[in-house]
């Protein structure tokens, strides 16, 4: 663990700093992430830019590095020849990389906590193909959580402080992730990707969030790869249903075009609105896609006032 205390015990004293987007930083380094695998392919062909990617965060003001393993999945590496055995060593570098970043950033003179959550993305993620912002993949619970929990224990025993289950756009899918980090002896924290008081899928938020009301293992609830304007019913729907710290990492304000693999539009995310996030729950608050250092290093400034 990078840091002495526990993520869940920083929550309750307080506000902690997530990172940005780690494609966007990824891209604006120069590679190139036009591959079904995104930024996961970089774990095995260019690890140091991750880790330069993570530490490029810290030094903003980052609290929290989410690992590159959003898209890294069993099935995923396979399509690509990639064997069972190398991609659990894949999933676990995604972890050590980031805790070589807090390392790293540590030497360099931060002397504040530093904490590795474990990016999950959704079944989607591994599609390739935009489902992952609309769910409804045609599975039961019980095939999704027998999807995701392999990767989960992976990660869970390459020990990050915590499981980021996020850009979840099914309360189905939460479902089987909430049963499925079960017996990891590994926090979570359940984060949704929504569209106004929905998630993607159609659910109303409150049916979604009482979904982990209940489950010890997610210490956080909240939304992710959303609008920022999405952001603030959201919080308070959270907080009321769960009684838990929220988590909320949006993006840009960017619309994202799965089959040009682009994104359109002006951003709208403004980090002086991290301030009502916080005032209503929030406790976990970074960006998302197209949220960069210099927005990350503006919300932890705004954070830390007053």
């Amino acid at each position: 663990m990078t840091s002495n205390s526990s993520l869940a015990e920083a929550l309750a004293a307080g506000t902690v700093v997530l990172d940005g987007g780690m494609s966007n930083q990824l891209e604006s380094a120069g590679h190139d992430l036009s591959d079904e695998l995104w930024s996961a392919r970089l774990l095995a062909e260019r690890p140091e830019a991750i880790t330069e990617a993570h530490l490029a965060y810290f030094e903003a003001g980052a609290d929290v590095a989410i690992t590159s393993s959003y898209q890294a999945t069993f099935e995923g590496f396979a399509k690509r020849g990639i064997s069972h055995e190398r991609a659990a060593e894949l999933l676990t570098a995604s972890v050590e990389l980031a805790r070589e970043a807090a390392s790293q950033a540590k030497a360099k003179g931060v002397t504040r906590p530093l904490w590795v959550a474990a990016s999950v993305g959704p079944y989607g993620a591994m599609l390739a193909d935009g489902s992952e912002y609309r769910g409804r993949y045609g599975l039961s619970v019980d095939e999704l959580e027998r999807f995701h929990r392999p990767r989960l224990e992976v990660l869970a025993a390459a020990g990050p402080d915590v499981l980021a289950l996020e850009t979840v756009p099914d309360a189905d899918e939460a479902q089987a992730l909430v049963r499925a980090v079960r017996g990891l002896r590994t926090p979570a924290w359940l984060s949704y990707s929504i569209d106004g008081r929905h998630t993607r899928a159609g659910q109303p938020l409150e049916e979604a969030f009482a979904l982990a009301a209940d489950a010890d293992e997610v210490i956080a609830v909240g939304v992710n790869c959303c609008a920022p304007e999405d952001v603030d019913a959201a919080v308070e729907i959270a907080a009321r249903v769960t009684g838990k710290p929220v988590v909320v990492y949006p993006n840009s304000g960017e619309a994202w075009d799965a089959e040009a693999r682009t994104w359109n539009g002006r951003s709208s995310f403004a980090p002086g609105q991290v301030r009502a996030w916080r005032e209503s729950g929030a406790r976990l608050i970074g960006g998302c896609c197209r949220v960069g250092p210099q927005a990350i290093t503006s919300i932890a400034g705004t954070l830390a006032e007053a």
